[in-house]
């Protein structure tokens, strides 16, 4: 369950060191990328470590996973031993959702939906019985995430639903009081706008950002 606070979700962690150096400025969940074709993509065992360091030295940060069109029987073998978030960011339906739910009741699940048109948010809510929150990030027919592109505003008014959402796609420190202010998501996702390059965080950046959100 996200808490009233903003949730501030930094994604596309690389190394140990820039997770730890990170979790110590007061973020509420780390993401690791799964996916291959991503540029921040790392490896299981690599995943593992840096989960199982942030684990140790700070239990109470969401542990990240992000998947993309995984196949169900390959995730079901996954133990999960330092993630306690799964976030699905490819095309995975309802199907895939509710079986997900019933092979892992313990672990939270976030699922990505990219937003290309208002009609694009309109059929989310289906999902709710069986995920934890809702994630959206901007459509790209290049790429799944990271792109650095902003969903547009005019679908992002008076948006509802009844789990917690994040807001994902080209958030920056020049965006986000509005985002705060008007938009009002439960959760803020950053990735690409505070890197010095894929996968590589600037900490200045994001220092700066996070003080916006926190304040």
């Amino acid at each position: 369950m996200i808490e009233a606070k903003t949730l501030v979700k930094i994604c596309g962690i690389t190394s140990i060191d820039q997770a730890l150096q990170i979790a110590k400025l007061g973020v509420d969940a780390i993401g690791v990328i799964s996916v291959k074709e991503s540029p921040r993509y790392v490896s299981h065992r690599k995943k593992k470590d840096i989960f199982r360091n942030l684990k140790k030295f700070f239990p109470k940060i969401r542990r990240v996973s992000v998947v993309k069109n995984m196949p169900l029987e390959l995730i079901c073998t996954n133990s999960f031993e330092f993630e306690n978030v799964i976030q699905l960011h490819g095309d995975e339906d309802l199907s895939y959702c509710k079986k997900l739910r019933k092979e892992f009741p313990q672990i939270e699940i976030w699922k990505a939906f990219r937003i290309k048109n208002k009609e694009d948010t309109k059929e989310i809510e289906l999902f709710s019985d069986f995920i934890d929150a809702v994630l959206l990030d901007s459509w790209n027919e290049k790429t799944y995430g990271g792109s650095g592109i902003r969903i547009k505003f005019k679908y992002l008014e008076e948006l509802k639903f009844s789990k917690p959402w994040i807001l994902a796609g080209g958030i920056s420190t020049d965006w986000l009081e509005q985002i705060i202010a008007d938009i009002k998501p439960d959760g803020i996702d950053v990735s690409s706008s505070i890197e010095s390059s894929p996968g590589i965080k600037d900490l200045d950046k994001t220092k700066k950002l996070i003080n916006i959100i926190k304040k």
